[in-house]
């Protein structure tokens, strides 16, 4: 098997560390592996097969003979050096926000639409988390009948802003339970035993950022802008993991029954409903791994042909760590890179 040259972008981040795991155990052939941080982490050592890899400094020079660049800097950084790493013949994944709605530019998870490789121009963009996560659970309805309305309500791992909200989490969890006083930078309040109904700036018209990236993004993943979406996004003080509640209308009736038997068939994806023996996705089901959990399948009765679902999955990995290398597999298998 022809093997490739592989830079990480963001090496030392949650999802960067994350990235270099998953390509030791998904057995990613990789020729020669490159780590790239700020200048701050420059030095850094990691380990990748029997090798010691030392992080360098990012620069506009940092892509030569790279083949594949898995990128998670941000989405102003994506944008300054994603177009040099295609100018120098690398073909970038992106998990910031730079280009997903960029509509030269393909928004791919395996599971739903693979196919949309074949257009890219050297970029290919990661879906954001929640986003990934509930279409992964809810593009299997779809095919079988149409979804017309989405109501979701997120309940978000505060890894999914960084090592930093890690830190925070745990510095002042012990605060609090040592009765000292609790500071807080990378949230605006106290996230410990804490609830927070605001992920990223807040718009015009009330919702979020994060809240309308899963109304944009969904449409263009599942090529129907007709279904309307209402999303509410909230932080929760969990390490690792998103939540969702998540309401269907579908187009036409589908029970229970159905539904667990369409997602125990579908990809990716892991039925976890049997209440009555108190069985259902928690976060640490699903933390380490790289499946997307549905469980408390209900049919909603306040609704024509409505349906409740529960999905959790672990936002690091199949959230963006492992979606951006399923990707690059999917690359390597049709030939694009």
């Amino acid at each position: 098997m022809k093997k490739y040259n592989v830079a990480i972008c963001g090496a030392t981040g949650a999802v960067g560390e994350t990235m270099l795991k998953v390509l030791k155990e998904r057995n990613f052939p990789v020729e020669k592996l490159k780590l790239f941080a700020s200048y701050k982490s420059k030095g850094r050592k990691y380990k990748f097969l029997n090798q010691d890899i030392f992080v360098e400094e990012l620069t506009k020079d940092s892509f030569k003979d790279t083949e594949i660049a898995l990128f998670s800097i941000g989405a102003g950084l994506s944008k300054e050096f994603a177009p040099i790493a295609v100018e120098n013949g690398a073909t970038v994944i992106d998990n910031s926000s730079a280009f997903r709605m960029d509509k030269n530019v393909p928004l791919i998870i395996p599971e739903v639409n693979p196919e949309d490789v074949s257009w890219h121009n050297g970029i290919i963009a990661n879906p954001n988390c929640s986003t990934l996560i509930m279409v992964v659970a809810i593009n299997p309805i779809h095919k079988i009948s149409r979804i017309k309305r989405i109501v979701t309500s997120t309940y978000q791992a505060v890894s999914g802003t960084g090592r930093k909200a890690i830190e925070e989490l745990k510095k002042q969890s012990r605060a609090v339970l040592d009765g000292e006083k609790v500071t807080s930078k990378v949230y605006p309040v106290q996230i410990a035993f804490n609830v927070l109904p605001h992920i990223e700036d807040f718009y015009d018209n009330g919702y979020t950022k994060e809240e309308m990236k899963m109304v944009h993004e969904t449409h263009k993943i599942m090529g129907d802008n007709s279904i309307r979406i209402t999303a509410t996004t909230v932080r929760v003080p969990v390490f690792t993991s998103h939540s969702l509640s998540v309401n269907l209308e579908l187009e036409s009736k589908l029970t229970k029954e159905e539904v667990r038997d369409i997602l125990s068939k579908a990809p990716g994806l892991k039925v976890m409903d049997d209440p009555e023996n108190l069985i259902y996705p928690t976060t640490l089901n699903s933390s380490g791994n790289d499946l997307v959990y549905v469980g408390r399948i209900r049919e909603d009765d306040s609704v024509e042909n409505g349906l409740n679902l529960w999905i959790v999955s672990d936002q690091l990995r199949k959230g963006a760590a492992t979606n951006a290398i399923q990707i690059a597999e999917i690359l390597i298998e049709k030939n694009l890179v």
